[in-house]
C-alpha cells in the first residue's frame, strides 16, 4: 500500500460544487524522499522508507547520518516504511501528492491527543452508577462493581476500568481526498485525522 508522510495543520471547511459543506483536515505534504528500499533477500521483508521534514546535521545521531548518507539525501525529521508501492523507486528519488487524485480514498494513520488518566465515564462511555437516592453518595461517575463473589474471588484481566488515555497510533479508514493544492502541498481530506496540530500523519493508498 503506497503512501506519504505529512504533518496535520488544522481543520476547515470545504465547499462542494453542491454548495455542500464538510468537514475536512488540512494535511501538509512537502515531498517526501526515499531513503531506503529493503528487499526480501537482505532485510527479509519488501518495502520502501520515506523521509519526511529537514533536519540539522548537530541533532541527527551518527548512525543515523551514516543512513542518510548512503542514501545520498539530506537527514530527515520522520521515517516510516511502506511495505508496498504502486511504482518502482530508487533512492533519493521525491515522492509528492501527486500519487493522489480527487477522489480517492485513503486511510490516515496518526497518534491520538493524550488525555492522562481518566475515569469510566470519559474513557469507555460509562453512563454512571445512577441517581443520587437510596444512599448514592458522589458515585454518578463511578465504575460500579468489578468483582463476583466467593468464585472467582479476583476480577478479570481487561474489565474496562480507568487508566491513561489517549495517546496512542490510531488509524481512520475510508477517508476521501476532495482537494489538491500542489503549489503549497497540501491536501483536503474528509473528516478528521488522529493528533494535535502540527503532528505527523501517514495518508495510506
Amino acid at each position: 500500500m503506497s503512501g506519504i508522510i505529512g504533518k496535520k495543520i488544522g481543520m476547515t471547511t470545504f465547499y462542494g460544487e453542491d454548495g455542500t459543506s464538510k468537514a475536512c483536515t488540512v494535511v501538509e505534504v512537502s515531498p517526501n524522499v526515499v531513503t531506503q528500499i529493503k528487499t526480501k533477500e537482505k532485510d527479509g521483508y519488501n518495502a520502501v522508507q520515506l523521509g519526511y521534514g529537514e533536519k540539522r546535521e548537530k541533532s541527527t545521531s551518527k548512525p543515523l547520518k551514516g543512513h542518510f548518507q548512503k542514501a545520498g539525501v539530506s537527514p530527515r525529521i520522520k521515517l516510516v516504511e511502506f511495505k508496498t508501492f504502486t511504482s518502482d523507486l530508487k533512492s533519493g528519488q521525491e515522492v509528492d501528492l501527486n500519487i493522489f487524485e480527487i477522489g480517492d480514498f485513503i486511510d490516515g494513520i496518526g497518534t491520538s491527543k493524550g488525555k492522562g488518566f481518566q475515569g469510566v465515564v470519559k474513557r469507555h462511555g460509562f453512563g454512571g452508577v445512577g441517581g443520587q437516592t437510596h444512599g448514592q453518595h458522589n458515585r454518578a461517575r463511578h465504575p460500579g462493581s468489578i468483582g463476583a463473589c466467593s468464585f472467582p474471588a479476583r476480577v478479570f484481566k481487561g474489565l474496562k476500568m480507568a487508566g491513561r488515555t489517549g495517546g496512542s497510533r490510531v488509524k481512520v479508514q475510508n477517508l476521501r481526498i476532495l482537494k489538491l493544492i500542489p503549489q503549497k502541498n497540501l491536501v483536503l481530506v474528509s473528516g478528521s485525522l488522529p493528533g494535535h496540530i502540527n503532528s505527523f500523519v501517514v495518508l495510506e493508498k
